[in-house]
């Protein structure tokens, strides 16, 4: 049974430079505004590109608020990837200022 207190977290803002961070979001949130950078894989999708993710370094796993991030990071590391939680979402990446691109060169927002 899935137990969300048992994925590793961090915060947003304790995110390592250079980190692989994967963002399960919709189209559209990813589309509205994302972490440069990021890898987008909507959750639906998940098990079908497994084989994408590197299985030699974290994946910091991001959604919203968290919540879908966790279901995911909780996902790969039963399945032996070292995946992490980024616990606030991008809200908390917002909140915090980090950076943030959109796709259509608008000003990028949270979704």
């Amino acid at each position: 049974m899935y137990q969300p207190d048992a994925v590793p977290e961090v915060m947003s803002s304790e995110l390592p430079a250079g980190a692989y961070l994967l963002d399960v979001r919709e189209d559209e949130e990813w589309a509205a505004g994302h972490a440069p950078g990021a890898v987008h894989v909507r959750l639906g999708e998940l098990g079908a590109r497994f084989g994408e993710l590197p299985r030699d370094r974290e994946v910091y796993v991001i959604c919203r608020i968290g919540q879908r991030s966790a279901y995911a990071a909780g996902a790969l590391g039963r399945a032996g990837l070292n995946a992490i939680n980024v616990a606030d979402g991008m809200a908390g990446w917002a909140v915090a200022g980090r950076p943030m691109i959109s796709e259509d060169g608008a000003e990028p927002y949270v979704a």
